[in-house]
């Protein structure tokens, strides 16, 4: 098959990995991880990729489970189709949001916190073929009488993720905080000091921020070598915002500022969702001989331990015979 069905590819592995349960789970597949602070413009960036609102919001830590994200064009129908409910069609996305919250309830962990993925397949006339797994938010303090382990907890999480060299890391990057502090790229050169792995995208940068992002976008501060892509985020405390006109908005935004429009071209949503899909079909490419190889290993180790299991077994019963 062509380069246009890897994602493809990745996608039905990682649906029969999750079916096999833990027994394959150091296997690691390639995918784009996003991971940002509190705050950071995360699920509004995400929900432009889809063109829909789906993700659970509200104050403090609202995610608290990866969660996987399959988009897959179709010209006829929209809707989504969640792993731990294969029957069921979603065609409200106020329910997908619900049944994110519901799900994320059911099997919380010892902290509130689980690494366990809610996989879920949007199909849908507005979206790109792309996958990305979103993570909680990285908390950078607690209220009073909240858990502070959380705070470790959601990094050993994000840590986790983005370790594995088949990891690509999509840093969020909020215009509106001091770039040099930002929480994602510290945690991003963490697990990728080469920073070969990690693609920055700003966000707010319609907001008021008193940092040079021009030089940010430009890849001239802190180097990526996959650089930097700019977006124009709606308000997270707005809701029902058509995001045709966010998008519209945006193109306006990098058309008319006098420090960003030589950058136009390389700026805004639609760029980098096509950005990442071609990465991501690259980034696959590259791991795919070295995938099929560890997981032909870990069957024949399975293999192994059910032929010895079964001699065991046969023991056991043949030595209970007079």
């Amino acid at each position: 098959k062509g380069a246009i069905d890897l994602i493809d590819v990745a996608n039905n592995l990682r649906t029969k990995l999750a079916a096999c349960g833990h027994s394959l789970n150091n296997v690691s597949l390639p995918q784009i991880v996003v991971v940002g602070g509190q705050s950071s413009g995360k699920s509004s960036t995400l929900e432009s990729f889809v063109g829909r609102e789906f993700l659970p919001r509200g104050t403090g830590t609202v995610t608290r489970r990866p969660t996987i994200v399959q988009m897959t064009p179709n010209q006829h129908e929209e809707y989504v189709v969640f792993s731990h409910k294969p029957e069921v069609r979603f065609t409200d996305f106020k329910k997908v949001r619900e049944e994110i919250e519901t799900e994320t309830r059911r099997y919380p962990g010892p902290t509130g916190f689980t690494s366990d993925p809610i996989i879920m397949q949007i199909y849908s006339p507005r979206v790109l073929k792309l996958t990305v797994v979103d993570l909680p938010g990285l908390i950078k303090n607690v209220p009073d009488g909240d858990d502070r382990s959380n705070i470790q907890e959601v990094r050993k999480m994000v840590l986790k993720y983005i370790e594995p060299k088949e990891a690509l890391i999509l840093a969020i990057i909020p215009a509106t905080q001091d770039f040099l502090t930002c929480d994602s790229l510290e945690i991003a050169r963490e697990a990728d000091p080469k920073r070969e792995r990690t693609i920055g995208v700003v966000t707010k940068l319609d907001r008021p921020n008193d940092g040079d992002y021009k030089s940010v976008l430009e890849n001239r501060k802190i180097y990526l070598q996959k650089g930097y892509v700019g977006v124009v985020n709606r308000n997270d405390t707005e809701d029902e915002i058509d995001l045709e006109e966010i998008l519209q908005n945006e193109r306006a935004f990098f058309e008319n500022h006098p420090a960003f429009k030589s950058l136009k071209h390389k700026m805004g949503i639609p760029y980098l969702i096509q950005m990442l899909q071609k990465t991501l079909r690259t980034h696959i490419l590259k791991f795919l001989p070295q995938l099929r190889t560890d997981i032909s290993q870990k069957l024949v180790e399975h293999q192994k331990e059910l032929k010895n299991f079964e001699i065991r077994m046969g023991d056991s019963i043949g030595g209970g015979k007079p």
